[in-house]
């Protein structure tokens, strides 16, 4: 087995042997500095990515740009080695990130509505149709806009499922469903679907052979051998769309729900109060983030699997796929499963613990609420740190630990913030449960 380097770096001419530094650098750089930084361009990436999305909308912060620049530029050669100050950057990372996501929350429900609890259908309907794959509600709309009174069906996947809460999205009758789940299900499902398909944002993979020639990507995403559309003309998707074969009338095996906005969830406060105050609701779990294909990542529906019928479970991102078309019924009108989006979603449930700590009157760390989540890259660096900007403590995580996490961090966060990792589902769900209470 290879030996596992303290750091890797060689983004300079001193670069050891001039292959890269692994113990220390050249320059005087410490391992740990080497991570904290690695940490800071993951957690970036991840607010960038947030923020090419509201400036497709038309919004932009002029101050999330700035920190942006800084904190590349503190990643240079001789520039910083304050391991503390790295850190520090982190926690301003998170906040940034925060500040991203109401950002692009604005831009959504200003452009398409405020979201609202939908059925979706995840089988196919009689006719031509298109998956769309990613993040993007601007391409998904305007697809939609072009493909209206075709005859064409317009299909979600992977993170695109929240599209279907939007009024001004989901008014459009040829958006009939979603197919498929988290985004590595796609070469798969995609090979099988004789349809055009248009991936918007991150997640895509290689595409197979079988539908190499009817896949298109737009905005940022290229593949190689794959057209790529630049701008919002899809007139070349929608012609490939028409020459494939017609899908068959094939209802799904699960209906799922999504859509529910800050607003729906803390409409229920009241109820939501009582239910607690009558120890009928015993206790909240946020379970979800960024999914991967790793074995290890079957433990959050275990873990679901095993919840007693008096919690309820909030849930986003590609994670939610694998506990989504899990029927947990509800709390007397309270559902037992909460569909709050994507991962940019994740400050709605912020926003959502932020308003249950000042209905009951206590800190978000005093809710009888665990957050279980699971990560796959660097948008889900940047929603840890924003929770730990945000002093929420005791997170479990997984499915693994981040490579680049040294004893140093890890000690940092387990000493600060109470950072645990996922273990097994029966006994995380004791600790869990003998701990905050209502």
């Amino acid at each position: 087995m290879a030996e596992k380097l303290d750091m890797f770096c060689y983004q300079c001419s001193q670069t050891a042997g001039g292959t890269g530094c692994t113990v220390r650098g050249v320059c005087g750089k410490l391992p740990t500095v080497a991570r904290l930084q690695d940490n800071l361009i993951f957690a970036i990436k991840g607010i960038s990515a947030y923020l090419y999305h509201a400036r497709e909308l038309g919004y932009v912060d002029g101050e999330i740009d700035a920190f942006l620049e800084r904190s590349f530029y503190s990643t240079f050669t001789n520039v910083n080695f304050d391991a503390e100050d790295f850190v520090k950057l982190a926690i301003e990372a998170g906040e940034m990130n925060v500040r991203t996501m109401k950002l692009l929350k604005k831009a959504h429900i200003e452009t398409y509505g405020e979201p609202e609890p939908a059925k979706v259908q995840t089988g196919t309907v009689r006719g031509h149709g298109i998956i769309v794959t990613g993040h993007s509600l601007k391409a998904l709309g305007e697809l939609l806009k072009q493909t209206e009174g075709t005859g064409i069906n317009v299909y979600t996947h992977s993170e695109l499922l929240p599209a279907h809460g939007y009024p001004g999205l989901k008014k459009y009758k040829h958006l009939v469903g979603n197919l498929g789940k988290a985004w590595f299900d796609q070469k798969e499902l995609f090979s099988k679907c004789p349809v055009a398909i248009l991936g918007t944002s991150n997640c895509v993979l290689m595409p197979r052979e079988e539908y190499r020639a009817r896949m298109f990507t737009t905005g940022p995403i290229k593949l190689p051998d794959v057209q790529h559309i630049a701008g919002y003309d899809y007139t070349p998707v929608i012609e490939k769309a028409r020459s494939l074969p017609e899908l068959e009338e094939k209802p799904g095996d699960v209906v799922l729900t999504t859509g529910f906005s800050t607003s729906t969830v803390l409409s229920l406060k009241d109820k939501i109060k009582e239910l607690v105050e009558a120890g009928k609701i015993r206790h909240f779990f946020l379970v979800g983030g960024c999914d991967s294909p790793l074995r290890k990542a079957e433990y959050y529906r275990e873990f679901v699997q095993q919840l007693p019928q008096d919690t309820v479970v909030i849930t986003l991102a590609c994670g939610k796929f694998r506990i989504n078309n899990l029927d947990l019924g509800d709390i007397e009108g309270i559902p037992r499963l909460i569909d709050v989006g994507q991962c940019n979603d994740s400050i709605v449930a912020i926003e959502i613990a932020e308003g249950l700590a000042e209905l009951f009157g206590v800190g978000i760390n005093e809710l009888p609420l665990t957050i279980v989540l699971s990560w796959m890259e660097q948008k889900a660096v940047a929603i840890l740190w924003s929770l730990l900007s945000l002093g929420v403590k005791g997170i479990y995580l997984g499915p693994i630990l981040p490579a680049w996490v040294n004893d140093d961090i890890l000690n940092v966060l387990k000493d600060n913030y109470d950072l645990r990792m996922i273990g097994n589902p029966e006994d995380d769900l004791k600790e869990m449960l003998n701990g905050r209470l209502p």
